[in-house]
């Protein structure tokens, strides 16, 4: 039953920020810098594991537009949680956050070494050669939380189905705007994180 215009103009605006659902990749054994670079693509370009997502901090009916990146696991994601008929506002700038794999030759590591190592070599600035920098990064990521902030305060409430490292970011632009997290489920998959102002 939709509320009075009255009521509406009441409640809180809010922004609800998920993560993709967990891609269809494989990521067991030991990898070499190339190997490790083709993860990366695989990664990128893979579908989402099946899944249900009935939550009961998600205001289902109240949802018809969806933000999400131009990577494929973030709109899988979106329209296995909303359904087809969702609006997704797809947005290169919603992309995660890049990498790299450095070259290492004749090494062969577990593929979660090789990503940490590469991300923290990229927030250190010593590992970002042809891929955004992570000052740029964090650039974007307070334009994307202008984005939702103004969605939520012209709509009531604004979603974005993305990335672990984005939204994380994201989170901590909205937290410096004033917006305050009324839930939280840390960077898993299909977590979920809402903030109201």
């Amino acid at each position: 039953m939709e509320q009075p215009a009255t009521q509406q103009e009441n409640l809180p605006n809010r922004i609800f920020l998920i993560r993709h659902a967990r891609p269809e990749v494989d990521n067991n054994g030991l990898f070499d810098a190339e190997a490790a670079r083709q993860y990366i693509t695989a990664y990128d370009t893979a579908k989402v594991e099946q899944f249900v997502l009935q939550h009961e901090v998600i205001p289902y009916q109240e949802i018809d537009k969806v933000y999400c990146s131009t990577l494929i696991r973030s709109q899988l994601t979106a329209k296995a949680i909303f359904g087809d008929n969702v609006h997704l506002r797809i947005d290169n700038s919603f992309r995660e956050f890049e990498r790299r794999i450095f070259s290492l030759p004749l090494v062969r590591l577990p593929i979660k070494l090789w990503l940490l190592s590469a991300r923290i070599l990229w927030f250190l600035g010593l590992n970002s050669k042809g891929i955004e920098t992570f000052r740029e990064a964090r650039k974007r990521a307070r334009s994307c939380a202008r984005t939702l902030a103004a969605d939520a305060v012209q709509n009531k409430t604004s979603v974005l189905v993305a990335h672990g490292l984005l939204n994380n970011f994201i989170l901590r632009e909205l937290r410096k705007m004033g917006w305050k997290t009324t839930y939280y489920e840390g960077h898993k998959f299909l977590s979920v994180t809402v903030l109201q102002y």
